[in-house]
Order: C-alpha cells, then structure tokens, then sequence
C-alpha cells in the first residue's frame, strides 16, 4: 500500500537534496577555476598585443570618453611603439573580433583576427595569411587592400574594423 509520502515527498526531497549538492559543488569549481581562466586570458590577450605590435615591451590600457563604433579596448605600448587596438564588427555569420597593431609611425603592425563564426572555406579566409598579410605597412588609406572573392561581408567588415582603429588612433594621438 503506498501513501502519499512516499509517493510524493521523498522524491522531491530527494531531488531537492541532490540539486542542491550538484549546485554547491559547481559553485566551488567555478570559484577555484575563475582566476585560472581569468589568467590565461589575460596571458593570451597580451601575446595577441605583442604579435601585433612585436616591438612593445609592455601595454597599459588607455581609457577614452568615447570610442568610434566597433573598437572595444585602446592599449598602448609603454615604450612608445604605438597603439593596440581591440576591434570586433558584424560578419556574415556573426560577429568578429580582431586586434590591430598601429605604429607611432601610423602604419599597421599587424592584424588578427581573435574569433569569428564565418562560413569555413569562405568568410573563413580572412583569418588566413593571404588576406591578413595585405595589412602590416599599410596607412589609413589601405590602398591596395582587396575582399576576398565570395566572402566580401566578411573582408569588407574586417576592413571596416581596421579603418574603425584607425579613427581610434586618432583620437589616442591627438589627446
């Protein structure tokens, strides 16, 4: 003979106690792991800054009223080699997020791209070496920079994020 008790408390309670020590024991991970992670992103986000701009030594962040549209973090190189800029924009298949390496001279470092969701074979290539190598030495005309063939959203938008640096570095000279 059952009873409503055992029909219908127990489990829950039984339910309720093990949500409650899986929640406790994510809790505890995600605390111990946050700064690890927080870390390695730190370490990543500095190694993407000196491959663009390679004769940095050090980056502080710079921090502007208002940025142009699409540049998310300003850096500049403690020794006087130039700027660093985070710069994401709308792609074909989401968004990108690059990072552009500008000279005290005005001319790019280098460029990357850090993430996109574009369509592989495609949109994809602008993270490869021919589309990415027309960039370092270039000014803010970007004469002679062309789209990838079948993917120009893509490579008009990573153009669009590189000339957004550019307006950034603008501003950074001139305050």
């Amino acid at each position: 003979m059952s009873n409503a008790k055992n029909d219908f408390v127990l489990p829950i309670v039984v339910l309720t106690v093990i949500c409650l020590v899986i929640s406790a024991a994510l809790a505890f991970t995600q605390m111990n792991t946050a700064p690890i992670i927080e870390a390695a992103e730190k370490a990543a986000n500095e190694a993407a800054r000196l491959e663009v701009l390679p004769s940095a030594d050090t980056f502080e962040q710079v921090q502007l009223a208002e940025l142009p549209e699409g540049v998310t973090e300003v850096y500049q190189a403690v020794n006087g080699a130039g700027y660093v800029f985070m710069v994401e924009g709308k792609g074909y298949g989401g968004t990108i997020k690059g990072i552009v390496g500008i000279g005290s001279d005005g001319l790019i470092t280098g460029t990357k791209i850090l993430s996109h969701s574009e369509t592989p074979g495609l949109g994809a290539k602008t993270a490869d070496e021919p589309f990415q190598s027309q960039f370092p030495g270039q000014d803010s005309s970007l004469s002679g920079v062309t789209v990838i063939s079948g993917a120009s959203i893509s490579s008009r938008c990573f153009i669009g994020m590189v000339t957004q640096a550019f307006s950034a570095y603008d501003l950074v000279k001139g305050a």
